[in-house]
């Protein structure tokens, strides 16, 4: 789930700034929004200004779900398996698993399967919807892991789509762009009021574009926090599709990579790169909970 989390919060600041940018070039020919005072000039129109950071915002998560598949498959590399073409075994094996645990999960449209060439040990679900998501997972984790591990995993990550958590997090980052949006046009017509009337407009847009990417660097952090709920759960639905057992085994497997990282004889940048679990110190951007704590939860459940 971290890079499906990573490409969509970088998705949603690329997609965000344009629109500010777009928006700032049309007022600046047109004079539209300085009218009633949304882009901060000569005061500020709260009421106005609330109304088009909720709809900025929404639109801006919205785009950037719409894109998230796209955009996961083009950053990674991703090679989609069709199931009506000539496929290896391996090919095969993953693509039944994957539709056998959709299945399962109630899911009555069968995700995209997908593979990607690296040596890291990482698996993503992303998409738009149940209908349109993605399961994906790097030569790595195949070429590394037993049948019951690489079950676990898949089922965690058949849990997510299930799930709809990516549906659930863009509505979430919808608010957080609200009050992007919000906050960085307030600061920034404070911080233009300081300057020469002929700078104004151009200090004015700077600090729209720089407050915004800050205040988005620091909303991610409720993201996160709400990535890292997002994965005890999706470890409850992957027990139950694949069974507790599996689960549990294949969040050790993920340890015993995490513990090849850590060691100073071992020196593979590839495994170093792990995303469907974070290192054993968590912090405020990590996107997962602690693995120890994660198989603490299971054994208990």
């Amino acid at each position: 789930m971290g890079k499906r989390i990573f490409y969509f919060l970088l998705t949603n600041i690329l997609v965000m700034t344009t629109i500010v940018i777009v928006w700032s070039i049309i007022t600046s020919f047109f004079d539209v929004g300085s009218i009633n005072g949304i882009n901060g000039v000569g005061g500020l129109n709260f009421e106005a200004l609330m109304i088009f950071s909720i709809v900025v915002g929404f639109t801006g998560a919205f785009i950037s779900l719409a894109m998230s598949r796209w955009m996961a498959k083009k950053m990674m590399g991703v090679r989609v398996i069709d199931p009506s073409k000539s496929m290896s075994q391996r090919e095969k094996d993953l693509v039944d698993r994957v539709h056998r645990l959709s299945r399962a999960a109630g899911l009555m449209h069968m995700p995209e399967v997908g593979i990607y060439n690296s040596r890291e040990v990482n698996a993503f679900a992303t998409g738009p919807s149940k209908k349109r998501s993605l399961v994906a997972v790097s030569s790595g984790l195949l070429d590394s892991m037993d049948d019951d591990a690489v079950e676990g995993v898949l089922a965690h990550e058949v849990a997510h789509v299930a799930n709809g958590d990516m549906v659930t997090m863009t509505l979430l980052q919808g608010v957080v762009n609200t009050f992007v949006v919000f906050l960085s046009r307030v600061v920034a017509s404070i911080v233009s009021s300081f300057v020469r009337e002929e700078m104004r407009f151009v200090v004015h847009f700077a600090a729209i574009i720089i407050f915004q990417i800050l205040f988005s660097i620091l909303g991610s952090i409720v993201v996160f926090a709400y990535s890292r709920y997002r994965e005890y759960h999706a470890d409850n639905g992957g027990a139950d599709l694949a069974g507790k057992d599996k689960m549990i085994h294949a969040l050790e497997s993920l340890k015993q990579q995490v513990n090849r990282v850590r060691d100073p004889q071992h020196d593979d940048n590839a495994v170093q790169t792990l995303k469907i679990n974070n290192k054993t110190k968590m912090n405020l951007f990590s996107s997962h909970p602690d693995l120890d704590d994660r198989i603490a939860r299971l054994r208990a459940k």
